[in-house]
């Protein structure tokens, strides 16, 4: 195979190098340029290859909330050929020791935050010869090598070396609600293939500057705009996690062109008393991902003359997939548009819904040391999602739901996210999740899990009425139930199985 530029802070530093990367908002805004980013992140492959012994294929787990150098490292794993391993810190200790255990990583880097994490289970990660605190602190053992002994070592290049596309970069974990998450291994290739089809298929340029509040664990923080931009030298504004407040000053005050986020943040922007003031205008993309986004987050959104857009994209593929042109945005709110430029895209089935299928340079090389998962996840080379979606004539796809989750009442078939978009839409209503439950006549039938608003008065009665002349008299939940709210998976989505095991019974 031929070689791949896999050193992208070394070309941005030739291309582009008083160019501000990244903007860090935990050190209160200040400005980094990619040279500077560059010297900074070949301390840190120093760090990591002379002091700890890190080499080609060796894995480096980092545990911590999203900052500056957190990206150093993954941009100092680019430079040595090493493996990042980033770990949700919304798991367990037991969830972190059985990742510890299936990456065997030989450094585990942690934040302040995941002292007591780290503790419990540092002697349990038989592979960790090094753990490394971000910040030093009382609790560092005499064995820990703290990362700022970086700062005393020199910004030259690490050794040289050549990677090609299948190389990993990345073990970034899927979501799964049982069991071990499956790591999905990002390669070079893969990776390079995302930013290179992002900036031509969604215009991205060298003037964005994106806001970066999602998990760095996740594909989305890693992959939406992160890498695509320094692919083609833009900035991210570095945060440490979703603040609503933030956000509302970052996009008012006009410092960010690209915002991604997730429905439940959109949502909580919305709720906000400011949402009605902020000026929008001068945002390029506002796009949701990660779930499918309720129709009133769009209506909106559309009241307020901001083109909000939803996205398609998974750990194993991109995650960036599809593109809705600007002229179809409020035509066809939801859908998530035409595939990306290097991206093939279809449906396999008989109806007019079917299991979405993907296949392009951006596809994963399969799960880590799951090679029978692999094999299926990849037959006859083409990514099976698990995703159900439809296509309209004019080659637009819209995505209606999880193949697991479809639910088939009297032969007919029910998408859930189609019936919880209508529901989001009643005013008292928070949030909202379908699933099926048996029945006698139909096979089975849609109930309602409804977390209501703080103070709302509520009924099932008046839920029920709401879906009259608003969904087919087949997808209107037969029954609901009132939580107070839903169970979520490591990634923060909806757990249905949950949900099934305890109100799934008749």
């Amino acid at each position: 195979m031929t070689p791949i530029v896999h050193d992208w802070l070394a070309r941005r530093a030739w291309l582009s190098p008083d160019r501000v990367a990244l903007i860090d908002t935990l050190s209160g805004g200040r400005r980094i340029t990619f040279r500077e980013w560059n010297a900074t992140a070949n301390r840190t492959a120093r760090l990591l290859h002379d002091t700890l012994g890190v080499r080609r294929g060796d894995r480096v787990a980092v545990l911590a909330m999203n900052c500056v150098e957190y990206l150093d490292l993954l941009f100092a794993c680019a430079k040595l050929g090493a493996i990042l391993q980033p770990l949700n810190w919304r798991l367990s200790p037991e969830e972190l020791k059985g990742l510890l255990a299936d990456a065997e990583p030989l450094v585990l880097v942690y934040g302040p935050d995941f002292q007591a994490q780290v503790d419990a289970v540092r002697l349990h990660a038989c592979s960790v010869r090094h753990v490394v605190p971000l910040v030093d602190s009382p609790g560092r053992l005499a064995t820990d090598v703290p990362f700022a002994a970086r700062d005393s070592l020199a910004d030259t290049p690490p050794p040289p070396l050549e990677l090609e596309a299948g190389d990993p970069w990345v073990l970034c974990y899927t979501g799964g609600s049982t069991g071990l998450p499956k790591a999905a291994i990002l390669t070079h290739g893969s990776i390079t293939a995302n930013a290179a089809n992002t900036v031509v298929s969604w215009g991205l340029t060298a003037e964005d500057v994106a806001l970066l509040n999602a998990p760095l664990f996740h594909t989305g923080g890693l992959n939406v705009f992160t890498t695509p931009l320094v692919y083609v030298g833009g900035a991210s504004v570095v945060c440490r996690g979703f603040d609503v407040e933030q956000v509302l000053d970052l996009v008012d005050r006009g410092e960010v062109s690209l915002v991604f986020g997730v429905p439940t943040m959109f949502i909580e922007l919305q709720r906000h008393p400011r949402f009605d003031t902020v000026d929008f205008s001068r945002l390029k993309l506002l796009i949701s991902g990660g779930a499918p986004c309720p129709a009133p987050v769009f209506e909106r959104f559309f009241a307020r003359g901001v083109a909000f857009k939803t996205g398609y994209g998974l750990t194993e593929a991109g995650p960036n997939n599809f593109w809705l042109p600007p002229g179809e945005v409020r035509r066809k709110p939801g859908a998530v548009g035409v595939p990306l430029f290097h991206i093939e895209a279809r449906l396999e089935g008989d109806g007019e819904v079917g299991e979405l299928l993907l296949r392009g340079p951006h596809v994963c090389a399969g799960y880590w040391r799951r090679p029978e998962e692999t094999a299926r996840a990849l037959a006859g080379g083409w990514l099976h999602t698990g995703d159900l979606a439809e296509r309209d004539a004019d080659g637009c796809y819209r995505i209606v739901g999880r193949v697991k989750d479809l639910i088939i009442s009297g032969g007919e078939n029910i998408y859930p996210a189609e019936v919880e978009s209508v529901l989001a839409g009643h005013p008292e209503v928070a949030e909202v999740a379908i699933i099926g439950v048996p029945d006698p006549k139909w096979g089975e039938v849609p109930r309602a899990l409804v977390v209501p608003r703080p103070g709302a008065a509520l009924t099932a009665e008046a839920l029920l009425a709401y879906c009259q002349g608003r969904l087919a008299r087949y997808k209107a939940p037969k029954t609901v139930r009132f939580v107070d709210a839903l169970p979520r998976t490591a990634a923060g989505k909806v757990d249905r199985r949950e949900l099934a095991a305890r109100h799934g019974a008749p």
